[in-house]
């Protein structure tokens, strides 16, 4: 029997709440499809989004979300979701390739429309095996074992010592009610790397969009100074660790080793199952310090559709041609930064 017609289309306000429930049940879903990105990336970030949902029967079986990016300085671009590590089409099991086909059918056309240079699904896995990609960026996702003690064990010996000195030093975990105390340590460490910091309004409109689900965790010395905080999100059985940001004494202390354990056991005493440790770029700080918590790399499959380059984009602080720029952004004043930050890495996502 034949399947009944697929029709495309394009998520309105009456469509919100049906879209959502799709996507926490769907299994290829991630938190970064959830509809409320639309509202962040247009009104905070102004990139002009197309939420994409391929329905059949009524019935919501494909998500796609896109934004255009343009940047005279980083080109023009539709992905699929800028500053969200995960994107691409999210299918229903049942759905049948062909709901993943009519979705991107009409991405491309919207490309073509949009006169974009290239098209960008950050997949989770392979969709497009001829397609250029980017090797750049892996993930690190870990289950999260049902005892909180079992998981402290589960941690590689050298790392685990780290996170019981941090536990020495007297170091207290908070979960702060906004954002202030993770913007101020967040703008300062981007700072101190050479990279633009988004601004506050984009943090504050995250807790406000997603509630409960966005959390800051804060550490703080036995005198109460902050150290250390990450702001996490929460979807279905997992948690994400995604912006973070820490003083320069917090090394010294533990005090990031603390705050990632910290995060875990919460994360373990509300039922979670899965920790996402998140991207990173290969060869860098952070994906070291990842797999010095015994996680293991899984590449990201960033698939491209080039129609005006030849090649992927390179936009990341690995490319050469940047590191003049990182090394003078590195001295500006914080306050002169964090002014004129946010309009340069709204273009970087």
């Amino acid at each position: 029997m034949d399947r009944l017609p697929i029709k495309v289309r394009t998520l309105t306000p009456a469509d919100v709440p049906r879209w959502d429930a799709f996507v926490r049940a769907c299994p290829q879903a991630t938190f970064f499809h959830l509809s409320a990105w639309q509202g962040i990336v247009e009104d905070v970030l102004r990139h002009r989004c197309f939420f994409l949902f391929a329905e059949r029967a009524g019935e919501i079986i494909a998500v796609l979300p896109l934004a255009e990016v343009r940047s005279r300085l980083f080109g023009h671009a539709l992905t699929s979701l800028p500053f969200c590590v995960y994107g691409g089409v999210a299918a229903a099991d049942d759905a049948g390739p062909e709901a993943v086909s009519a979705l991107e059918a009409e991405a491309d056309a919207l490309a073509r429309k949009l006169g974009v240079q290239h098209l960008e699904y950050r997949n989770l896995q392979v969709r497009h095996e001829d397609w250029p990609r980017q090797d750049l960026y892996v993930t690190f996702r870990k289950a999260i074992l049902p005892e909180v003690e079992d998981n402290m064990l589960a941690i590689p010996r050298k790392q685990r010592a780290m996170v019981r000195k941090g536990i020495k030093n007297g170091l207290v975990g908070e979960i702060d009610a906004n954002v202030d105390r993770f913007f101020a340590l967040y703008a300062d460490n981007v700072r101190r790397h050479g990279t633009p910091a988004l601004s506050k309004r984009f943090f504050q409109r995250l807790k406000d969009s997603f509630g409960e689900a966005c959390e800051v965790l804060t550490v703080t010395d036995p005198a109460g100074k902050p150290l250390s905080s990450v702001l996490s999100f929460y979807f279905r059985d997992e948690v994400l660790p995604y912006y973070a940001g820490d003083d320069l004494a917090a090394r010294d202390l533990a005090a990031n080793d603390f705050k990632y354990w910290e995060l875990m056991r919460r994360a373990c005493e509300r039922g979670c199952k899965v920790f996402d440790y998140g991207r990173s770029k290969v060869g860098t700080g952070p994906y070291s310090f990842k797999k010095n918590w015994g996680f293991e790399p899984q590449p990201l499959s960033y698939e491209y559709r080039l129609y005006k380059r030849d090649s992927v984009p390179q936009n990341n602080p690995m490319n050469p041609k940047y590191r003049a720029f990182i090394a003078l952004w590195k001295r500006l004043p914080l306050g002169v930064a964090n002014a004129i930050g946010p309009h340069i890495v709204r273009n970087l996502g």
